[in-house]
C-alpha cells in the first residue's frame, strides 16, 4: 500500500520484493500494526516523508535473507527507529533517539504495509514467543513509545493516562505490574473506552474534561491534543511530571503560570532507543500483556486508518498481508 501524496488514499500496487543492502534483512511481513503516526504522515501533519512511501513501523516479519544477527526464518520486529549515524553527540551519549541524521521506518524508509520489507538488522528485535504475529505487532510502537513515556515520570505512583488507545491500554498494564495506580482519561462521553480502562485495572476512568478523584503524580498524554497539557497540569500534584508521548500534537494553548508552578514539569518523548526496546520486550515476555487488536487485511489499510482517525479502534488496528 503506497502513499503518493499527503491527504490522498493509499494505493494497492504490485512491486517486486526489495533488495537488501549490506547489513540489511529482507523480511516477509506477517503483520503490521497501524499507528497514529502513520495517520499523521498520511494526513500531511508530519512534513517531508519520502514519497512515494510504504507506511508502517510496527512490523512483525520473518527473515528471508541477509544479515548475520538472525537466522533465516527467524521472527523479528521492526520499530520506528530504523537507522542512526552512531557518531553524533546524541548517539555517543546513549541518546540515539535524538540523532539528527536518524531515519525512520515508514517515513524515511519504506515500511510494513506490504508483503516484503527491508530493515537494518541492528535495529530489529527478537520477539517474545508468547505473542502471535497479530498481538506482537502493537508492542513495537504502542508498547515501546508508551514504555519510554512511562519511564520519564520516574517513580510516580498515581499515573494519569490521557487518550486510552493502543499505547495506553498496554502501558496501563505495565504501570499496574510495577505497583502504580492508574487513572484513565478518554474523550468525553466515551463510556466504552472508560469501561475498557477499568477492565484493565484502572481504578478510575472518566472524560478528559473531568478531574480525577485524587491528584496525579504523573500524567502521560497519548492523544494528539495540545489542550490536554494544561488539563493534565491542572490534575497533577506539585512536583509531578506531564509527558507527551506523541510525535505530533495540535498547538498547546496559553495557560496560567500557576499550573506549572510548584516544580511541575512538562516534557516530550522523541522516538525510542534500542535499549527501550529490549527493556520493554523483556517486561512483555515476563507478564504476558493483554493486547487488544482489530484485524484488517492489508488491502483495507485505508479503512484501518479511517477507523483510527474516527476513534473507532479499541486497542490497536493490525494489517495482515
Amino acid at each position: 500500500m503506497v502513499l503518493h501524496a499527503p491527504r490522498t488514499p493509499l494505493r494497492l500496487e504490485e512491486r517486486p520484493p526489495p533488495e537488501p543492502g549490506p547489513g540489511q534483512l529482507l523480511l516477509r511481513v506477517r503483520a503490521c500494526a497501524v499507528c497514529r503516526t502513520d495517520l499523521h504522515i498520511v494526513d500531511g501533519e508530519l512534513p517531508r516523508p519520502k514519497l512515494p512511501l510504504i507506511p508502517g513501523h510496527q512490523i512483525v516479519a520473518t527473515v528471508e535473507q541477509g544479515g548475520t544477527r538472525f537466522a533465516q526464518g527467524a521472527r523479528v520486529g521492526v520499530p520506528w527507529l530504523g537507522w542512526t549515524d552512531g557518531t553524533c553527540r546524541y548517539c555517543l551519549t546513549a541518546r540515539e533517539n535524538l540523532c539528527d541524521q536518524a531515519r525512520f521506518t515508514g517515513y524515511d524508509i519504506d515500511g510494513g504495509y506490504a508483503e516484503y520489507a527491508v530493515a537494518d538488522e541492528r535495529f530489529c528485535f527478537a520477539l517474545p514467543d508468547a505473542y502471535d504475529d497479530l498481538h506482537a505487532a502493537p508492542l513495537l510502537c504502542a508498547g515501546l513509545i508508551g514504555y519510554r513515556t512511562l519511564r520519564l515520570v520516574g517513580e510516580a505512583e498515581r499515573i494519569g493516562l490521557y487518550g486510552f488507545g493502543a499505547a495506553a491500554h498496554l502501558i496501563a498494564q505495565v504501570a499496574l505490574h510495577q505497583g502504580r495506580r492508574v487513572f484513565a482519561f478518554t474523550r468525553p462521553g466515551d463510556v466504552d473506552g472508560q469501561r475498557f480502562a477499568r477492565e484493565l485495572g484502572a481504578e478510575w476512568a472518566g472524560g478528559s474534561d473531568e478531574m480525577p478523584p485524587e491528584q496525579l503524580d504523573g500524567a502521560l498524554i497519548f492523544a494528539p491534543v495540545g489542550a490536554l497539557i494544561p488539563a493534565a497540569l491542572r490534575a497533577t500534584a506539585k512536583g509531578g511530571t506531564v509527558v507527551s508521548g506523541g510525535i505530533h500534537m495540535s498547538d498547546v494553548p496559553a495557560f496560567p503560570y500557576e499550573l506549572l508552578w510548584g516544580e511541575r514539569a512538562v516534557r516530550s518523548v522523541a522516538n525510542l532507543t534500542r535499549d527501550d526496546g529490549h527493556a520493554f520486550l523483556a517486561i512483555a515476555a515476563l507478564m504476558k500483556l493483554r493486547v487488544e487488536v482489530r484485524r484488517f487485511p492489508l488491502e483495507e489499510a485505508n479503512a484501518a486508518l479511517d477507523a483510527l482517525r474516527k476513534g473507532r479502534v479499541r486497542g490497536a488496528a493490525v494489517l495482515v498481508p
